[in-house]
């Protein structure tokens, strides 16, 4: 159940295959389990029970809220959650309590999604390995997998078991690493230069920064106003969009939103992806792609497309 998409979880829901407090139970056992990642600052296991029952009165009602109503998700401690403490992975913050949430998070729980926790960061989301909080380092789930290991055993350096772990990138590795362990199905992170993309591309997550003014930074703690947006963590893409589709539109307690109505942010259905073509960057700095990598990406990963583009970057 922990591994299908929002849309199947939800049906699942309104069916009766499963109870909000039943799969809110499964998510926080789950934390526990992988505690040792450091994933979350805060897990609100009261207030995730708590929601998870009003949830399931209104699913015996028939009367769900949408996709959301008893899904658990997370958000990056640098979100005012009210009631529940913000520190920004700061000593300055510690025992801060926001009287108020912020507009992306009020308007999750509106759609009556469980908050399972605040999730770890860089301090002041300013870093990009989640290593820099005073809570300590968030530790990439894919340094316990069984295929990480085992490649680790036929190259040794010798390292101690406890220092032998990847970052998970950053600066919002804690939410990227409570999704990759299944412990939410959706998370927040903020994103000014990439830290929403970076720790899901170490994850392997969908990671996305919608446009500036898409969506509001009403209670999100600053680090660059100017380009500071909230992101969305999860893994499918079509959860992605139904995250955005909640979260993009007008806020007054925001005036860099946008005026005029959204549309409603609906994939379409992809059959066949034998007529796309993919473009990969070719640079000309360190970034680049061997021949060797590109010949296998060719062969591997997009055999069978019909196209395949060189794109020729230059980075002075």
């Amino acid at each position: 159940m922990l591994g299908r998409t929002l849309r199947e979880v939800s049906a699942a829901l309104k069916q009766g295959q499963i109870t909000p407090t039943e799969l809110c139970r499964k998510c926080l056992s789950l934390i526990q389990k992988t505690k040792f990642l450091n994933a979350y600052i805060t897990v609100s296991e009261e207030v995730a029970l708590k929601q998870a029952e009003e949830s399931e009165k209104r699913y015996k009602k028939g009367q769900s809220l949408g996709d959301l109503d008893g899904i658990p998700i997370a958000v990056k401690d640098n979100f005012s959650t009210s009631g529940i403490e913000t520190t920004c992975a700061s000593n300055m913050l510690k025992g801060y309590v926001p009287p108020y949430n912020a507009t992306v998070v009020q308007k999750l729980l509106d759609q009556g999604a469980l908050l399972m926790g605040k999730t770890n960061l860089d301090e002041f989301a300013m870093g990009s390995g989640s290593t820099d909080g005073v809570f300590g380092p968030v530790k990439n789930p894919w340094s316990y997998s069984k295929q990480y290991r085992e490649k680790k055993q036929q190259n040794p350096r010798g390292e101690s078991e406890d220092s032998n772990w990847l970052i998970t990138g950053g600066s919002s590795g804690g939410s990227a690493a409570a999704v990759s362990t299944f412990t939410c199905f959706a998370a927040l992170g903020s994103d000014t230069g990439g830290s929403t993309r970076n720790p899901a591309a170490h994850c392997g997550l969908v990671g996305f920064k919608p446009s500036y003014g898409l969506v509001s930074r009403h209670g999100l703690i600053p680090l660059v106003n100017s380009m500071d947006v909230p992101g969305i963590l999860t893994r499918y893409v079509d959860d992605t969009a139904i995250v955005l589709d909640i979260l993009a539109g007008h806020d007054p307690k925001d005036s860099t939103t946008v005026q005029e109505p959204v549309k409603s942010f609906i994939l379409p259905t992809l059959t066949d992806v034998s007529k796309l073509c993919i473009g990969i960057p070719k640079v000309t700095c360190f970034f680049h792609y061997s021949t060797e990598k590109l010949s296998q990406i060719q062969s591997t990963v997009l055999g069978g497309l019909v196209g395949f583009i060189s794109l020729y970057c230059h980075f002075y």
